[in-house]
């Protein structure tokens, strides 16, 4: 994606999720939260988003901290957001997420190259202990190989 500015990064999200798909969604901010996030003040660490009895998504503990400029009109930092998604990936989540284990997670958020605010959302599936380990070990064999590359 040429011409976006990463505001913040789940870390976290390659290493607790199989992550099996992608998408990018729209999200519902205020005023000062725009600003805040302008300042690269965000947290996505415990964040995860989940569907409405209205067929609806929202985002969940999703931390954006108050903007000290904003006296009177600020926002509450973990409030619920609602995520802008088409009716047709809705749907697809729908089935997705009642097949079980699936959950929605997201990666990162961004401005685009016109200024809005997207997040992109992964679905992913739990990884297990063992599963947690083997990525560790590949991590750390494909170090030491480009270490070994390196010095020959």
């Amino acid at each position: 994606m040429a011409g976006y500015k990463e505001v913040g990064y789940n870390r976290r999200a390659n290493y607790d999720y199989e992550i099996l798909e992608k998408m990018e969604a729209g999200i519902v901010l205020c005023g000062s939260e725009v600003k805040s996030l302008r300042m690269n003040r965000v947290s996505l660490t415990d964040a995860y988003a989940g569907l409405s009895k209205d067929c609806e998504v929202f985002m969940y503990q999703m931390h954006i901290p108050e903007y000290s400029l904003a006296n009177r009109m600020n926002h509450d930092p973990k409030r619920i957001r609602k995520l802008l998604l088409r009716k047709r990936q809705i749907l697809k989540l729908i089935g997705q997420l009642k097949k079980g284990g699936y959950t929605l997670v997201p990666i990162s958020i961004y401005f685009n190259e016109k200024g809005f605010v997207k997040i992109s959302l992964g679905l992913g599936k739990g990884k297990k202990t063992i599963d947690k380990r083997e990525t560790i070990k590949q991590r750390e064999w494909d170090r030491r190989k480009a270490r070994l590359l390196k010095n020959y």
